[in-house]
């Protein structure tokens, strides 16, 4: 076998960081989701719904990942400026997404669901402490996008290689995932 060929095979090292991080992140909220479902099983816990918006973040979400799937082939077939204008609708997008969520975290507080500090419920601090880390993880997701959509237009390209953004991509669709995951959860198992 040629060392070309073995170089075509081998996982790129950012690459390769990135499924461990996200294999680290999965059993984060495998261990976080089956403390819930634990926990919901003792005295003191508190039954509510989540608020409606939260069914419109999931949309904005899985629109999101359609943009930055369909930027990531813009991009492989040099066509910048479709992939300009759908980077931008990814970060567009991601944004959104973190704002309604907290739109939705302050409609639970109104609604007298106290998710943290005395006065609250474990069934409020679980969902906030597991959606707020799902949050930050979106945050850092929309940071690198930011990154992208400012590489996006620069007048000079150096570089043609598409590995940042196959790797931005491959994170958008995990937080995405997770998200769908961590929504069914709380729908199905937290009411």
């Amino acid at each position: 076998m040629s060392t070309a060929s073995n170089e075509r095979r081998r996982i790129h090292p950012y690459k390769f960081n990135l499924w461990v991080a996200i294999a680290a992140i999965v059993m984060m909220f495998a261990g976080l989701t089956s403390a819930y479902v634990v926990r919901r099983s003792q005295a003191n816990w508190f039954v509510f719904s989540l608020p409606t918006i939260f069914w419109y973040s999931t949309g904005v979400i899985l629109v999101s990942s359609l943009t930055i799937h369909l930027a990531l082939k813009a991009f492989q077939v040099r066509a910048m400026q479709r992939y300009r204008t759908l980077i931008t609708l990814t970060a567009f997008l991601g944004v959104l997404f973190a704002m309604m969520q907290f739109i939705g975290f302050s409609e639970l507080q109104k609604n007298g669901v106290k998710l943290i500090g005395q006065g609250s419920n474990p069934a409020a601090s679980f969902l906030a402490v597991i959606t707020g880390l799902h949050v930050v993880h979106v945050v850092g997701g929309v940071i690198a996008l930011l990154i992208i959509f400012i590489r996006a237009y620069k007048v000079k390209v150096k570089s043609y290689s598409s590995v940042p953004i196959e790797i931005m991509c491959t994170y958008w669709h995990f937080v995405d995932i997770l998200w769908i995951y961590l929504f069914i959860f709380f729908n199905l198992v937290g009411s």
